[in-house]
């Protein structure tokens, strides 16, 4: 960081910090694009899980939904506390339970393809009298 001693040798501090804190300002990816981005994704994941019937894309959904939520866990970590790994700790968490999950209900489908033949899911009645 050899730029940033001659620049702070040459000005005065009130004014190189005032400039450093309009570059960070600028460069600095605010909070508010990663909540938008979350948002859209939650909104596509609910779209995918309310109007679809295949089974797979149901899976899909949840998927969505639940990297919606890691990114939200990751931009408040980064915002509240940006030396503190917390919300990375619990992302990884949802991470690895989303993975269980995609397991599982993968493997229900597959067994209820090779019984039935479909993944539609108004043809699933197993639990109907």
């Amino acid at each position: 960081m050899n730029w940033f001693r001659v620049v702070k040798s040459n000005l005065s501090n009130e004014y190189l910090e005032q400039y450093l804190e309009q570059y960070l300002e600028h460069t600095m990816l605010q909070l508010q694009y990663f909540l938008i981005l979350a948002a859209a994704l939650f909104c596509i994941g609910i779209y995918g899980l309310v109007t679809s019937r295949n089974a797979i894309r149901v899976l899909m959904s949840i998927e969505l939904l639940l990297n919606s939520v890691n990114l939200n866990l990751m931009a408040f970590s980064n915002f509240l506390d940006p030396e503190g790994i917390r919300g990375q700790v619990f992302a990884v968490f949802v991470i690895t339970i989303a993975a269980a999950e995609a397991a599982v209900g993968l493997a229900i489908v597959l067994s209820i393809y090779r019984n039935r033949g479909t993944v539609d899911m108004e043809q699933f009645n197993l639990l109907k009298w």
